[in-house]
């Protein structure tokens, strides 16, 4: 399995944007972002400090219904 990159909350949110999601709320320093097929997620932007690998994990997995290699390749395309 290939490496995940290592990425900030803000710049994950601008990826999650490109490809469709948008900002719904912010509640401090949470953003809620929602895909028009429904998927949600909530990503954590503290003073552009990178994500933690399995907090970006469980995002890519659970929230936005992908495999790691498909979200390296969308990352790629989209920097």
């Amino acid at each position: 399995m290939p490496q995940l990159p290592v990425i900030s909350g803000k710049a994950l949110i601008k990826f999650l944007e490109a490809i469709g999601f948008i900002v719904v709320r912010v509640i401090g320093s949470h953003h809620r972002l929602r895909h028009s097929d429904g998927r949600v997620t909530t990503i954590p932007v503290h003073n552009n400090q990178d994500l933690p690998k399995g907090l970006l994990r469980k995002i890519i997995r659970e929230d936005l219904e992908l495999d790691p290699e498909t979200f390296i390749e969308l990352w790629n395309l989209n920097k």
